[in-house]
């Protein structure tokens, strides 16, 4: 058993996309947890990946129980090599490859109470009802975290113990809503005004910082507030209070929730449901009978019942009518559903992908909450049933026992749902597949195990342009250290092949788009019998939507953001398509950008803007001017028709002339005067164009709601930020010139005491734009005069000129200055504002539009849409079998509504839809 050790340590390169969800107090809580999970089939498995990846300290892996055929279905570390051998001990190895932080280790004996005290969270998979009350008990009296879950074919199960007095210090894990504040009333109780929509909800607990006025509201201990509508709400008595002036900000302070659980034993007597799918809300105390059922009868059979056995079927429905006789009021149906009793019996000796890989998505992260305190966990009974994947009625397909009987091969998990006929025709789908990364690696796994693909005919493409980083290995398990700068696309294949040798999978790495639509032909479309998106970007999801649309082929859509997922089927003729729904995505106004920020998201998109503007586009500007002379004059002409380019006449002329350092001290110069500029003279020539007291033409306050009144800042070498900027910027401006920098602070302190800074004097008739029609109003355009004299400055010294070398903005590399000067820009000019700075983990996540994501949620969404690719490939032609999905595992939430049909336009006493 490992003992907690370097719990303190966090490696942010490989963590860095989950620290955005769970955050570094939640990850160091984690590394000091020690997890036993029992049971190695299908759902233990993918438990165990997720959980090591998540980076816990220790996982035990518990199972007295050898390698049969039926695992191969569903639990991607076994192999036919390891039939008749131990399953903890044999899938041991690859789990530990997962993660080199995480000890992993396999245990083979009975769990006695002595063991089981060494861990923090104990989960059992797959066990005996009297196992799960007994284990129950002693967790529940010695404070040790409890989760039971199971799979049975089509239908899952999760219950979770954390003990009496569980603390959880964030329920939902989003960021603490913020307001600017507007107005707040001298009343019982305050109405608080906010100019934006405030986010907040009815309950929750607020405090205010730079409220001008009533400044008794700041730094206030939290105030629980009363939801008005989605601008206002009401606090606490303000009629004591000093008159509220204007500005300030509100924003949400997290409180802690304590929450009381049931031991097993109890909680099977008085059972609460997890509402999950509305259609499905009477079947849930069936499936806590027909679960019981199910132990009862494998307890006197040694055995589930028979795959689509009738006499096994009629079996199980007496022991639940027994138990539905004894059953406390709490417990007992009426009446009970015994055909959906009959159902669970038929499949009940099935061990599918998807499903466990749906229940052990969500499981994983009730480990993740048992050992952090971080999000809302599981406070109900979990029951979950994918019945629509069976056949529909109309179907001319037939399930009997023999149909289903065990053929000692892999997939006999599955043949025992399904039957033989279907697993013949999954081996022959063709399928294109775009991305590789998080989500497609559960998705290739999920292929692999239901024999996708499997035989002559078939075939999987899969097409990802990037390369694997570290930062990936936290979720996209298919890779390893040893694949780093390798292909996504080529190692995730070979790796899927390891788990399947028969998969037939093909790796490209090419650009889905009409630049390749000469390779991804009208053939190559038309050949396929169906699409998986896996992507992370909205304008390639549309894209393939279009070619869906165009080539009449079902889609499986899915994403992931944090904690949230959703799902999407799109089925030709029956469903909208993702198209229908995508709307664009919002951006910041200019002018908001330029002169009015109130947030650090609008100081950060600012710095990034800045970035670009110094150090990229400048040097695109002049390359191109250089690489093209006899049309240097055009193109100017056609740079000039982007006003949000050239800001100036002179922008090329600078670059290449008056702003060209030629040295490492004219890179300092220029950054001194550029923090000079931006910190120092625009906001005093702001202010003077708008003073602290302006006011409207209608009489209330300039400087009121949004827009925050700023102040200048004087430089100081004693103060880090301000030296952060420099060293930043004086380094990128010389890598884009070619000249040697320095990261010696000192000398770079000693080279500012003789930098000469112009003097500044604000000027009047400075037209600012207020609004971004005023800014549009306000561009202006090089005329042919002013052209012609650019370019005779340029060409009458263009022997001297010289290329310049781009800078392409990198997050993830901390050496290269760029978060260095993104970070510094923005508190800097958040400092301006009055705005809380951000520090360099936050910044990352808004400037480099990082997406967080966690193993958990990719594992549940793909689980969830790869039940729907069983409903495709069958061809289900009832829009009801279909389900989308939206979820978040952190409330957790989990919603199942049927597609939308496709919309339909009569002409002509025709019927028209997309399709």
């Amino acid at each position: 058993m490992a003992s907690t050790e370097n719990t303190e340590d966090i490696d942010e390169s490989l963590y860095s996309r989950q620290l955005y969800v769970l955050g570094h107090e939640a990850m160091r809580r984690m590394k000091a947890s020690n997890i036993l999970i029992s049971g190695m089939k299908g759902l233990g498995v993918e438990i165990a990946k997720n959980v090591i990846l998540a980076g816990v300290n220790s996982v035990t892996l518990h199972d007295e129980g050898d390698t049969q055929w039926s695992d191969l279905s569903s639990q991607f570390y076994l192999s036919e090599e390891d039939i008749g051998k131990n399953r903890a001990l044999a899938s041991e190895r690859q789990l530990a490859e997962l993660n080199s932080y995480v000890h992993v280790m396999a245990y083979t004996k009975g769990l006695s109470q002595d063991f089981l005290s060494k861990f923090q969270v104990v989960v059992l998979t797959n066990s005996p009802l009297d196992e799960q009350l007994q284990l129950g008990h002693f967790c529940h009296s010695n404070n040790i975290k409890f989760i039971v879950a199971d799979t049975k074919g089509l239908f899952g199960q999760l219950f979770c113990d954390f003990g009496e007095e569980f603390e959880v210090t964030d329920l939902n894990g989003v960021q603490p809503a913020s307001a600017v504040v507007e107005n707040i009333s001298k009343d019982c109780p305050g109405v608080v005004t906010c100019s934006d929509e405030n986010g907040l909800e009815n309950g929750d607990f607020v405090t205010f910082s730079h409220i001008q006025g009533m400044t008794e509201l700041n730094g206030c201990e939290p105030i629980q507030i009363k939801y008005l509508d989605t601008y206002s709400f009401s606090i606490c008595d303000t009629t004591g209070f000093s008159d509220y002036q204007r500005g300030g900000v509100v924003t949400e302070v997290k409180v802690p929730k304590k929450f009381n659980f049931k031991p097993l034993r109890e909680a099977m007597i008085d059972p609460q449901f997890i509402d999950m799918d509305y259609v499905k809300i009477q079947q849930q105390g069936t499936l806590h009978i027909g679960f019981q059922a199910l132990h009862k009868f494998y307890q006197e059979n040694n055995r589930l019942p028979k795959p689509r056995g009738q006499t096994d079927a009629e079996k199980l429905v007496a022991i639940a009518r027994v138990l539905n006789r004894e059953a406390p009021p709490t417990v007992k149906q009426d009446p009970l559903d015994e055909d959906l009793v009959r159902k669970m019996a038929f499949v009940a000796a099935g061990d599918l992908s998807p499903i466990n890989t749906f229940i052990g998505g969500v499981a994983a992260q009730e480990v993740m909450k048992a050992c952090t305190g971080k999000f809302t966990p599981l406070p109900k009974w979990l029951y979950f049933d994918a019945l629509e994947c069976l056949p529909e009625e109309n179907e001319e397909v037939v399930l009997t026992e023999e149909e289903c009987a065990p053929r000692d091969c892999r997939y006999d998990g599955q043949i025992a749902v399904f039957g033989a006929a279907f697993q013949r025709k999954l081996a022959k789908q063709k399928y294109f597949m775009v991305g590789a990364g998080a989500i497609g690696c559960e998705l290739l796994k999920i292929f692999a195990m239901i024999g996708l693909a499997t035989e002559e005919g078939g075939n999987i493409t899969v097409t990802d342009m990037d390369s694997i980083e570290r930062s990936n290995l936290n979720r996209q398990f298919l890779f390893r250290d040893k694949d780093i700068m390798k292909l996504k696309s080529e190692v995730a294949a070979a790796a899927v092949r390891k788990m399947n040798p028969n998969v037939r999978v093909v790796s490209h790495q090419n650009r889905v788009g009409p630049d390749t639509e000469h390779f991804y032909t009208d053939e190559f479309y038309e050949g396929l019998d169906g699409l998986a998106n896996a992507l992370d970007n909205v304008e390639t999801r549309v894209y393939m939507d279009g070619r869906c649309v165009c080539y009449r082929k079902p889609l499986l859509e899915s994403g992931t953001l944090g904690t949230k997922g959703n799902t999407q089927i799109i089925v030709p003729f029956l469903t909208k398509s993702y198209g229908s729904f995508h709307d664009p995505e919002k951006s910041i106004p200019l002018c908001t950008l330029r002169y009015f920020p109130s947030s650090i998201e609008h100081t950060l998109q600012w710095a990034r803007d800045e970035f670009e503007g110094l150090f990229k586009q400048p040097a695109e500007t002049v390359n191109q001017f250089l690489q093209d002379p006899p049309c240097n004059y055009q193109t100017l002409r056609t740079l000039n028709r982007d006003p949000g380019f050239l800001e100036q006449p002179e922008t090329l002329y600078k670059s290449l002339v008056s702003e060209k350092p030629a040295s490492w001290f004219k890179c300092v110069t220029w950054a001194r005067n550029h923090w000079q500029n931006l910190y120092n003279n625009n906001i005093r020539q702001l202010l003077h164009s708008f003073p602290p007291d302006q006011v409207t033409k209608s009489g209330f306050p300039f400087w009121a709601g949004p827009k925050r009144c700023p102040h200048p800042l004087e430089f100081s070498v004693n103060n880090p930020t301000h030296m952060d900027y420099i060293v930043a910027a004086a380094n990128l401006f010389a890598e884009t010139y070619g000249i040697q920098g320095s990261q010696d602070r000192a000398t770079i302190a000693d080279l500012l005491k003789i930098v000469h800074l112009p003097e500044f004097t604000p000027k009047s008739g400075v037209k600012i734009p207020t609004n971004d029609q005023d800014m549009e109003d306000s561009s202006e355009q090089l005329d042919d005069e002013n052209l012609k004299e650019t370019r005779e400055k340029l060409t009458a010294l263009k022997s001297s000129f010289h290329m310049m070398q781009p800078i392409n903005f990198e997050k993830d590399d901390d050496t290269n200055f760029h978060m260095d000067f993104i970070v510094a820009a923005s508190n800097l000019r958040a400092e301006n504002y009055d705005i809380p700075p951000a520090d360099r983990h936050k910044s990352k996540l808004i400037a480099g539009k990082i997406i967080p994501a966690i193993a958990t949620t990719t594992a549940a969404v793909v689980g969830l849409v790869c039940l729907e690719l069983y409903k495709v490939i069958q061809g289900h032609q009832r829009i009801t079998s279909y389900r989308n999905s939206f979820i978040n595992m952190a409330l957790p939430l989990f919603c199942f509504p049927q597609p939308s049909p496709a919309e339909t336009t009569k002409v002509n006493n025709e019927v028209w839809s997309v399709w």
